[in-house]
């Protein structure tokens, strides 16, 4: 155990991963990548994240389900939406991260997460 949060990436675009990896590593999450929300949610009695990034499009489950049972199951985490898809569409949520993602989206998002 490192001592740092974990992040959930419910994401299926290996860069769109590959991205959000670093940016959250850099500051200071570990993380756990989910290519869908089946993955994801098979991996709940295993994680307890901080912080959950999920992405609307995913093949199988949708990412609204995935984000109403991550929120179900971990009332705590803060939630983020990304998307391709017009942020007016995206379900509650405590941010959103619209794409392309870049760094300062991240940064200004986690500013507003509480720690």
């Amino acid at each position: 155990m490192t001592g740092r949060p974990l992040a959930l990436i419910v994401e299926d675009a290996a860069d769109q991963v590959a991205l959000l990896r670093r940016y959250l590593d850099r500051e200071g999450f570990d993380v756990f990548a989910a290519i869908d929300a089946e993955s994801a949610i098979a991996a709940f009695d295993d994680i307890d994240p901080a912080l959950a990034v999920i992405d609307l499009l995913l093949p199988g489950i949708s990412g609204q389900e995935c984000a109403k049972r991550v929120q179900e199951r971990f009332p705590a985490c803060f939630l983020v939406i990304s998307s391709v898809l017009d942020a007016a569409d995206y379900p509650p949520a405590d941010a959103a991260l619209p794409k392309p993602i870049t760094g300062a989206h991240v940064r200004g998002i986690l500013e507003r997460m509480p720690r």
